[in-house]
């Protein structure tokens, strides 16, 4: 397939690689976005490990708790002014508080609130407001206790990033210090157990290919891979990362030394993973003028 300026552009701010080296990469896999950052990692020439795709949509993430129940909801908007607006973060508030007697985001539209569904009560603020508002996501954890943060705070509990941290037993603070960690860190699962395996057998496949690269035999290669993913692990699972408050030890350790376990935990960005085009204002103005 034909390789755009476009395509280019966008595989050099997922994988921060060279033009040149990315034009490579998207004509070696014919266009294939993701296998052309593989195609980049194995080569040595992308930024490896975790990348996010562009935060687009605005709005806010609300998190609350209720003893062992802790729920966050992701309720977008269309600009960062409609996000800091009084009446905006009332009904996102309102919206939280309902969350916590729903199982999902079907159940939460469908949920009271004002003596009208969540749903309407939304559909209702877009015609106030003016503006396109999506309830989008939401998500619950449970245990002895549960430990919230907000990270860039708008209002009292809501902000860009919620997080929310379950514990088994008593919280004597580590639970607020876990959940900052998680904001910072973002971490893809809690253990190497709950990994998503596809991304598992990704990374291995990656790294194996950039060890043959080396040209070593495969028994040492084999040995190699066994340390590098030892490494990815904890990298990207909470209970093996460095904790940041603390990186000698690690975050399951510093639980543990608190007499707490962790038993999940939730962490939501406004508009992690939604795609806006961007506008490119002279590039407008070029084409207006070329008639």
């Amino acid at each position: 397939m034909a390789i755009t300026a476009a395509m280019v552009k966008e595989l050099r701010e997922k994988s921060g690689a060279g033009m040149m080296d990315a034009k490579k990469a998207l004509t070696e896999t014919d266009g294939d976005m993701e296998a052309a950052i593989d195609w980049l990692r194995t080569k040595g020439l992308a930024k490896a490990a975790k990348k996010s795709g562009r935060t687009a949509a605005e709005g806010l993430v609300a998190v609350k708790v209720d003893g062992g129940t802790g729920v966050a909801v992701e309720i977008n908007s269309e600009t960062d002014f409609v996000a800091k607006n009084a009446e905006f973060q009332a009904m996102v508030a309102g919206i939280a508080d309902a969350a916590l007697g729903a199982d999902d985001v079907e159940g939460l539209k469908a949920a009271a609130m004002n003596g009208k569904t969540v749903g309407e009560v939304v559909t209702d603020k877009i015609a106030t407001i003016g503006e396109n508002m999506t309830l989008r996501r939401m998500a619950k954890v449970s245990g002895d206790s549960v430990a919230a943060y907000v990270h860039n705070a708008a209002a009292d509990g809501m902000g860009k990033i919620g997080v929310l941290v379950a514990l088994k037993g008593a919280d004597s603070g580590i639970g607020k210090q876990i959940a900052m960690h998680i904001a910072a860190t973002s971490p893809a699962s809690l253990s190497e157990t709950d990994l998503d395996q596809a991304l598992v057998e990704r990374e291995k496949q990656v790294l194996t290919e950039q060890a043959r690269e080396s040209g070593k035999p495969e028994q040492v290669i084999e040995k190699m891979i066994v340390g590098r993913m030892k490494k990815f692990f904890e990298e990207v699972t909470l209970v093996n990362q460095k904790f940041v408050m603390n990186p000698d030890v690690t975050v399951g350790d510093a639980a543990s030394d608190a007499g707490v376990e962790i038993l999940g935990f939730v962490r939501l960005e406004v508009g992690e993973g939604i795609e806006k085009e961007a506008e490119d204002f002279a590039a407008e103005v070029a084409k207006t003028m070329n008639g």
